[in-house]
């Protein structure tokens, strides 16, 4: 019988390591906060938690010195094959400091300096873990309930089966997604923008995914790109990766990009389980 995996959480001060925390308890996860990273392989051998739970660790530099072990367990955990998922939450630096200041509270890494400080330092301690991560997640522009949703669109089954793909439009004015695994440009697509009848309206409303979709080599195109990350999957999980987010970008996020996401996240759950594919949507409504 297989080891279930283990996950192991980690990330950036303030970017929702305690809301996913919550969030895989709810979900039925055994969750172990703040453990010192010497004792990782020992737990991780175990496989699952009291009365047989999946297991998620939390480790954040909360930990201090211990925190630089964690490096070290996990090539440890590399070497003994064990079965494990390393998820990275991050988010911009304005994000986090706009939740520091909301809260109130110092950086962990601030000291006597600002919290700008704070960040850059854990950013330079975090570097090679992130790295490392199997399952990357910004959080910059996902309020609690959101990033909820997408952990149980990841890991509401308790366990990690197939490859799940997030397609998620955006537009570019606002910057590319920070976790992005693969980033799709549609900007050479007519921009329905243009059209006072459909410039109100978005890239979820029929009247402007009809428009986009029937552009000239825009159905060929979408097609050929859905067979293409069809061919990449089995070698996604022959390197253990199970979860991919896919950025469909246009320049305002709201039209072409949208109905495109939709459309790839339609064709991608067409062959059957091996995927599941969802379509979110960060940049609708910003305008």
């Amino acid at each position: 019988m297989a080891q279930q995996e283990t996950l192991i959480l980690t990330g950036m001060s303030g970017a929702g390591r305690s809301t996913v925390a919550h969030a895989l308890e709810d979900l039925g996860w055994y969750v172990v906060d703040n453990l010192p990273p010497a004792l990782l392989p020992a737990l991780v051998s175990k496989g699952t938690g009291p009365q047989g739970k999946e297991l998620a660790v939390v480790v954040d530099v909360r930990g201090g010195e211990f925190f630089d072990e964690l490096t070290h367990a996990l090539q440890e955990l590399k070497g003994s094959n064990s079965a494990y998922r390393l998820v990275f939450l991050d988010a911009t630096d304005q994000a986090l400091v706009q939740r520091f200041e909301s809260t109130r509270r110092p950086h962990p890494l601030q000291g006597k300096d600002r919290i700008v400080d704070g960040i850059a330092r854990e950013r330079v301690k975090l570097e090679d873990i992130r790295s490392q991560s199997d399952v990357a997640i910004d959080t910059s522009n996902l309020n609690v309930h959101q990033l909820e949703k997408r952990i149980g669109e990841i890991f509401g089954a308790g366990k990690l089966q197939g490859i799940r793909i997030n397609v998620l439009s955006f537009g570019y004015k606002y910057g590319i997604p920070v976790d992005s695994d693969l980033v799709l440009d549609c900007r050479f697509i007519p921009n329905p923008h243009w059209d006072p009848e459909l410039r109100p309206l978005t890239g979820l409303t029929s009247q402007v995914s009809n428009r986009v979709l029937t552009s000239d080599g825009v159905s060929e195109f979408v097609k050929d790109y859905v067979q293409l990350v069809h061919s990449m999957t089995q070698g996604y999980m022959r390197e253990g990766k199970k979860y991919v987010t896919i950025a469909v970008g246009c320049t305002g996020g709201k039209h072409r990009s949208v109905a495109v996401t939709e459309e790839i996240a339609r064709q991608l759950n067409d062959f059957g389980s091996e995927i599941s594919a969802h379509p979110t949507h960060r940049d609708v409504g910003r305008e």
